[in-house]
């Protein structure tokens, strides 16, 4: 089951001067489908959790896109592992700006699957050991997506 199969996609929310909605684009929406390939194939992510200040935090991770969620590894330790265990809420999206994906949730921690470290350790041709810890898990609420050579047509959100 995919998040498309939970959420109807929609328009996103932009001021007006940003054209999202103007009939003269039209709409044409993201596929769920493409949205998990560009997850799926990305190398790196940016993650963004906020500091205890409020300010926040960002930092690129590799991780993996398995079920419709992203999963990444860090130490216990981190700034981020740290934000995390006090205000889950987190966003993801990828390096680039021309094809967008931007993910929003809740950051959830549990012990690794056997599923997920395979899948990092295949994608990253690395060993992750024999405890590989803790794994972060995106638990989505919203999803954004868009095509920069067809926005604002292609602006698509998802939402839980």
């Amino acid at each position: 089951m995919t998040m498309e199969d939970h959420v109807e996609r929609d328009r996103p929310m932009m001021p007006q001067g940003y054209g999202v909605g103007d009939p003269q684009y039209g709409f044409d929406p993201i596929e769920w489908s493409w949205v998990s390939d560009q997850m799926s194939e990305a190398r790196n992510y940016w993650v963004a959790t906020t500091r205890p200040s409020g300010h926040p935090h960002v930092v690129p991770v590799w991780g993996v896109w398995l079920n419709d969620r992203f999963h990444f590894f860090t130490d216990r330790d981190s700034l981020k592992a740290r934000n995390i265990q006090r205000d889950p809420r987190a966003v993801v999206h990828l390096e680039s700006g021309d094809q967008v994906v931007i993910l929003e949730g809740e950051m959830v921690t549990h012990p690794a699957t056997a599923e997920i470290v395979r899948a990092y350790e295949a994608k990253y041709d690395m060993s992750l050991g024999e405890t590989p810890g803790d794994v972060y898990t995106l638990n989505l609420s919203k999803t954004l997506a868009w095509t920069e050579s067809d926005f604002p047509k292609t602006a698509t959100r998802w939402q839980s």
